[in-house]
């Protein structure tokens, strides 16, 4: 395949985040190849890897009119064949949020997109800014082990009230649909007050935790506001860059999203 190609992994259940991803690939690259593999080592026993939502001729029929030049969909077989003992592991910006909500995960996705860029071999990989940590994973694994590829990170696409698209909001029963918007009212929340001149880290975690708590269907797992580029939470105010993070559940549904404010005009 000659001429440059945009890579754009997914888990399937194919949404119109995705092919935001695959449009990004398309208008910059000359060919794209998406993949479609879910994943089993970023699953932990009690979670939803056998429910996964899965619709691969769906899938296919959206990625063939969206132009999309190669389609890969390995078996759980061919990545991890009898024997493999071979992982990846991000150290410090993993520890956290989701990594420490789901210990072991990180290592999954590290280990199954390091074999994805080496087998497709891209010269840009796409992923979308709602998983903000996977995607500081991906990029500090890039650097670190000097994969010749750049990383482009794309907003997050939303539906009309907000909420973050994810494959996963099928889950949700009309009532927990309804009450998710909570999530995304949280992060516009903590967001306006930071605007308004709130500065300090705790100030604007107490903004979030209580647009949630206000909604009763909701199960707060944890907000977060850290540095956004290492990740670290923050106790004090600063000047640089702010993810605002936060993971709440609705019945076994867990949804994550996330906001990045710039500094603060000097």
């Amino acid at each position: 395949m000659t001429g440059r190609v945009g890579l754009v992994p997914t888990m399937g259940a194919l949404h119109a985040g995705h092919l935001a991803l695959v449009a990004a690939a398309r208008a910059a690259n000359d060919h794209v190849i998406v993949t479609i593999f879910v994943n089993p080592t970023q699953f932990a026993a009690n979670e939803d890897l056998a429910k996964y939502p899965r619709d691969l001729p769906h899938d296919l029929e959206l990625l063939r009119s969206a132009g999309v030049d190669v389609v890969f969909t390995p078996t759980p077989d061919l990545m991890y064949p009898a024997g493999f003992q071979t992982w990846v592991d991000v150290i410090e910006v993993a520890k956290g949020l989701e990594g420490a909500r789901r210990p072991g995960h990180f290592r999954g996705v590290a280990t199954v997109v390091a074999k994805l860029f080496n087998l497709t071999q891209p010269d840009e990989a796409y992923f979308g800014q709602k998983d903000a940590q996977q995607v500081a994973v991906i990029q500090r694994m890039v650097r670190d082990m000097n994969f010749p590829l750049r990383v482009v990170v794309c907003p997050t696409v939303r539906e009309a009230d907000g909420l973050a698209m994810s494959s996963r909001n099928v889950y949700l029963t009309p009532e927990q649909r309804a009450a998710a918007v909570a999530v995304p009212k949280a992060l516009r929340a903590a967001a306006a007050a930071y605007a308004a001149g709130t500065r300090h880290p705790k100030d604007l975690r107490e903004i979030m935790m209580s647009e949630v708590e206000n909604e009763p269907a909701a199960a707060l797992e944890y907000v977060s506001v850290a540095a956004a580029d290492s990740l670290v939470e923050l106790e004090l105010p600063t000047d640089v860059p702010l993810l605002l993070s936060l993971s709440v559940r609705f019945g076994t549904t867990h949804l994550i999203d996330n906001q990045i404010l710039p500094p603060p005009e000097p």
